[in-house]
């Protein structure tokens, strides 16, 4: 995952500084820079606005397509629709909470409020499964309604 050196490159591509962007985001300017850094990994939520500003697709942030934008994209991030399309993906699969869990390294109890809507979707899990399942991060998490399968 190296969603730190693509929003870096775009940043410095766009003539603007850590401090504006922190500023649009309203964080301190040390918190983004240790997302830029890969320091702290960004939660999936700060990632979305960083995408929105710059106007960018979630799978292009995290690098894994390089599709900067997709057609009738939604601002926010659905909690609903990514439970529910977890569920949908997992048993498209063939896999069983306890196995998706051990694949992402948590426990069946998380894999369980993430298809409940009640959690969001952490980064890295985020990313995991679009790499491993070739899916797409934006339709994953309800910004986009198209179904989108990766290369």
């Amino acid at each position: 995952m190296n969603y730190g050196e693509i929003i870096k490159t775009i940043r410095l591509e766009k003539n603007l500084t850590q401090e504006d962007i922190a500023k649009n985001l309203n964080i301190a300017r040390i918190t983004y820079s240790h997302y830029e850094s890969q320091e702290r990994i960004i939660p999936i939520e700060r990632l979305n606005n960083i995408c929105n500003f710059y106007n960018i697709s979630l799978d292009y942030a995290l690098g894994i397509t390089d599709k900067k934008q997709y057609k009738n994209s939604k601002k926010d991030i659905s909690i609903i629709a990514a439970g529910t399309r977890l569920r949908e993906y997992r048993k498209i699969f063939g896999l069983t909470q306890k196995n998706l869990a051990k694949f992402l390294g948590t426990t069946q109890s998380v894999i369980a409020e993430y298809e409940r809507g009640r959690f969001l979707i952490n980064t890295p899990f985020v990313y995991q499964l679009c790499k491993e399942y070739k899916i797409s991060a934006d339709y994953l998490l309800g910004k986009i309604d198209k179904k989108i399968t990766l290369k």
